[in-house]
């Protein structure tokens, strides 16, 4: 099917393109969250008779979001929630998370525009996308840990689960006599002054 594209869309194309997509693409995201408009003489006269307008919204849209940007870029939030030793966590993060993560630090962001790809399920620090306009994109830092004082740690670069883990380097140790048995202790010997006497 081809559109119109009246905004730009991410690996699509700019307003005004016209390009082909596949039906259920076009039917189910574009249309219906007016992104774009079937390709036919009727909607290229509208578009063409809106374009000015649409151009002028879009470029206020993205000044605004611009801005907001600014505010937002390089934001870190933590999240503190219940892990097993090796790290993995007992449930996820997911979009409605760092929305209110992000909202109790007073950023006005919608679930939309977080993009994660797939749930966190590990502590860590996680960078995630928010897309504030289809133009406009910043990186937001998510640190997800079981407590606070895990989570300053982790902000200063130490890998949590790697000290964790970390064997200790000194330790005791003893010798071992390769003359004696399997389980047999080594007996102590008396000093050679007091065997003489």
């Amino acid at each position: 099917m081809q559109v119109i594209l009246l905004e730009r869309v991410e690996k699509l194309g700019h307003i005004g393109d016209v390009v082909t997509v596949k039906d259920g693409f076009a039917r189910n995201f574009l249309l219906p969250r007016k992104k774009a408009l079937r390709a036919n003489e009727a909607n290229r006269k509208v578009f063409e008779a809106n374009r000015e307008r649409l151009e002028a919204d879009n470029a206020a849209r993205r000044t605004d979001a611009e801005k907001d940007a600014k505010t937002l870029d390089g934001v870190s939030v933590t999240l503190i929630r219940q892990a097993s030793n090796t790290g993995q966590l007992y449930g996820s993060v997911a979009v409605r998370d760092l929305v209110e993560a992000l909202e109790a630090e007073g950023h006005k962001v919608s679930k939309n525009q977080v993009v994660l790809d797939k749930p966190i399920k590990a502590i860590g620090l996680h960078e995630v996308k928010v897309a504030l306009h289809p133009e406009v994109s910043v990186m937001v830092k998510a640190n997800v840990a079981r407590s606070p004082e895990e989570a300053d740690m982790q902000a200063q670069g130490v890998d949590v689960m790697a000290a964790m883990f970390e064997k200790e380097e000194s330790g005791f140790i003893e010798e071992r006599d390769p003359n004696l048995e399997a389980g047999e202790i080594a007996r102590e010997e008396a000093p050679a002054d007091e065997a003489a006497n």
